[in-house]
């Protein structure tokens, strides 16, 4: 087995590496003046099963373009370089929000990423809670497997809570189904049934509104559960209803802190006590500590090290999600 990790990704593949008890094969990266780029393996991967790290989102060096593109081009030049199968191993899958048609003529951006990993030879591709998980999974032909933060969430949670009353929150009604997940999951640690509530939530020009909760707050440690924070409109708007509604203390999960926006003014009020991320994507753009205070990463690098040894070795993905 053979595992890279791209450079904007070596700190997570490092990470990964490290559970695996292996050291991440080199590889190049190479910058043309007029702006075009190259990437090879610098070992021989002939017959081999290859790893390829990189997550994708935009940074203060490349956009999520530049990246996508560099693992596309990564990934054909293993298949040309004869590996036997390449997996995609995106931490952060770019492009997954716009996973159906809302206006005419819309984009369906989800199928058209699956397209492109395929056909530049990916023969599997692991990431990590995307934004629609049925989408995702029409949209990839090749065994496209998902890992989910719900485990490690709940891990951290349970000394925090365990003499709380909490509640699970959706901050929409789509995401109602990751919220009854995690329920099932934190319920099974703290041996007892919590409640699952959602906020209304309505989108119009951009523009989000709606500030009823479905569900009863008042004295209670209220958990709200999402896949992403991206402006973090949504968490704080949801956070401000509860507080409003007499909840106890706010505590916001997200698998990946994009923080897009100005999110230091968007989620610096008190309502929110914790936001808890993982490092799929590291949370760069935060800047005032009293933000980043209430900013807590775990590390997932250990979940994909076991998805990628089961895989290699031919074991259960499903077993490893299971509570």
């Amino acid at each position: 087995m053979k595992l890279f990790a791209l450079n904007n990704s070596r700190d997570f593949g490092g990470l990964i590496a490290k559970e695996l008890v292996l050291s991440l094969n080199t590889h190049e990266e190479r910058e043309f003046e007029d702006g075009e780029h190259k990437s090879r393996p610098l070992e021989n991967v002939r017959n081999q099963d290859v790893f390829v790290i990189h997550s994708l989102y935009s940074d203060m060096t490349q956009s999520v373009n530049d990246k996508l593109c560099r693992l596309l081009f990564f990934i054909s030049a293993l298949k040309d370089a004869s590996a036997n199968k390449v997996t995609a191993v995106i931490p952060y899958l770019c492009y997954a929000r716009k996973d159906r048609k809302t206006k005419s003529r819309d984009p369906v951006t989800t199928r058209y990423i699956a397209r492109l990993l395929e056909t530049a030879g990916s023969d599997s591709i692991v990431t990590m809670d995307v934004h629609n998980l049925q989408a995702f999974q029409n949209s990839f032909t090749i065994p496209a497997e998902n890992l989910e933060a719900r485990k490690l969430f709940a891990d951290y949670l349970v000394p925090l809570i365990k003499n709380e009353d909490p509640v699970i929150m959706s901050p929409d009604f789509g995401g109602i189904k990751r919220a009854e997940q995690f329920q099932q999951t934190l319920g099974k640690r703290l041996s007892r049934e919590l409640p699952v509530i959602f906020m209304e939530k309505y989108r119009s020009s951009g523009i989000v509104s709606g500030e009823r909760i479905a569900g009863e707050v008042k004295d209670r440690t209220v958990i709200i559960i999402d896949d992403l924070i991206s402006t973090g409109g949504t968490i704080a708007r949801a956070a401000a209803a509860c507080k409003k509604s007499g909840a106890k203390k706010v505590l916001a999960l997200a698998t990946h802190g994009i923080f897009t926006g100005r999110p230091d003014e968007t989620l610096q009020g008190d309502a929110l006590q914790q936001i808890i991320i993982t490092n799929t994507v590291q949370p760069f753009r935060l800047e005032r500590a009293r933000v980043k205070e209430k900013v807590i990463v775990l590390n997932a690098a250990p979940l994909f090290a076991v998805a990628i040894k089961r895989m290699q070795e031919g074991g259960s993905i499903t077993e490893l999600l299971e509570d």
